[in-house]
């Protein structure tokens, strides 16, 4: 079945919503209002304007914060490199949002629409030209619905896909296909399989990212994350006055090593490793795009294949069992928040003693369990470096109406015994 977009959908406001609230911290650039015009004016050319993100004003009234979209790169080119980057919760684009709305209600009626105004997905991921959306499901019974207005709101958008959330050890979402666009047609049965690769380049802090949610777990919205990776890796860089040994054992496709890579001079030797074999085979892509170098095309076991890179298909829990890798890496990250706890032990070993360390990590918890959780990760882990502070879990985003997803960094203490 296809659909054509209606010519004459009427302007209904949506009235009253209570919908979850998800934190979405984001890239702004901090402008004087004076320059704003100027510094919109180059962020445009480059085409880094946030979609579906407003610009608005700082809390002293000075200065308008713009929102940056992910694509932008890390070092912004003058004149933009005069402002300060700040980050700061996204506000949505009222004018897109209200269309959705808009297009909701005339889709299936204004009495429905208020009746579950807390369940419908008014927030969505952007993956180059498609688009992830989480369908409570008290209102799956709407799915094509939904489908359709976030099409008729979003006309960039080629694919709409349902997360029903990540699923197994592999952490690979659950997605389903739920509408498409072919021109001026929309589908949301039978739809064309060639519309239905999820397979796609997405453009990250000026590099681009090979990537497929379909079989391997990647997000945008962990960008902030990643830079926030970067700005500590420069901190220890200058600390050990060397490029770092870097360990990503649970690497995915690579977006923590892409920001990395991209830095001059802060990386040296990397181990990337991951349980997936299709995130392999991807990281394996995108290596070859930011090395320059040649890597296998398909996924193969962890091997190193030039003097500074380690990569491939492993099981992370079990790499501090060959002595080859154990006590080499100055950074290590732990990309598994459901399970970093349960195996930092195991990661330990991997840490090069002979100098400060860091541990930087992610953790899914109840707000309520923080203290708890912060209480067991200081003492699973080594002494803390003396002139730094005791690792405490930091909120970063809701992750459901009940957990948080949370960082920290550990600095450990060179071994001096």
């Amino acid at each position: 079945m296809s659909h054509k977009p209606a010519d004459n959908f009427s302007s209904v406001m949506v009235k009253g919503s209570n919908r979850l609230h998800i934190m979405n911290m984001m890239r702004h650039l901090l402008v004087p209002n004076k320059k704003v015009q100027t510094a919109l004016t180059e962020i445009i050319k480059y085409d880094w304007l946030s979609k579906g993100h407003r610009i608005f004003s700082s809390e002293d009234g000075n200065n308008r914060l713009i929102p940056i979209s992910v694509s932008a790169d890390i070092n912004l080119p003058k004149p933009l490199s005069d402002f300060e980057i700040v980050f700061s919760e996204g506000k949505p684009n009222e004018i897109i949002d209200t269309d959705w709305w808009n297009y909701l209600e005339n889709l299936v009626g204004e009495d429905t629409v208020i009746e579950n105004k807390e369940l419908w997905p008014s927030s969505h991921e952007f993956f180059g030209d498609m688009m992830i959306v989480r369908i409570d499901d008290s209102i799956e019974q709407y799915t094509t619905k939904i489908a359709q207005a976030k099409l008729l709101s979003h006309p960039f958008i080629r694919l709409i896909l349902s997360d029903g959330g990540v699923m197994g050890e592999l952490r690979i979402r659950d997605l389903k296909v739920i509408g498409a666009r072919k021109d001026s047609e929309l589908y949301f049965d039978n739809i064309p399989v060639e519309l239905t690769n999820t397979k796609v380049s997405v453009k990250e802090s000026g590099r681009y990212i090979s990537c497929d949610p379909n079989v391997a777990y990647y997000s945008t919205k962990l960008q902030t994350e990643r830079l926030e990776t970067l700005r500590f890796a420069k901190e220890l860089r200058y600390e050990l006055n060397r490029p770092l040994a870097v360990c990503d054992p649970f690497c995915g496709v690579g977006p923590a090593l892409s920001t990395l890579i991209a830095e001059e001079d802060l990386v040296g030797n990397i181990l990337a490793s991951d349980l997936n074999s299709s995130a392999v085979e991807l990281l394996f892509e995108n290596l070859m795009r930011w090395d320059k170098r040649e890597y296998p095309t398909k996924s193969e076991k962890l091997h190193q294949y030039y003097d500074d890179r380690i990569v491939g298909l492993a099981d992370a829990t079990k790499l501090s069992q060959n002595p080859k890798y154990t006590g080499k890496w100055d950074l290590v990250l732990v990309n598994l928040p459901h399970r970093t706890i349960e195996f930092l032990p195991k990661l330990i070993p991997l840490l090069n003693r002979s100098n400060i360390s860091l541990i930087r990590g992610r953790v899914i918890v109840a707000e309520s369990d923080i203290p708890s959780v912060n209480e067991k990760i200081n003492q699973i882990l080594p002494p803390i470096a003396a002139d730094k502070q005791k690792p405490e879990l930091k909120i970063k985003r809701d992750y459901s109406s009940a957990l948080r997803l949370c960082s920290f960094e550990a600095w450990i203490d060179k071994d001096i015994t």
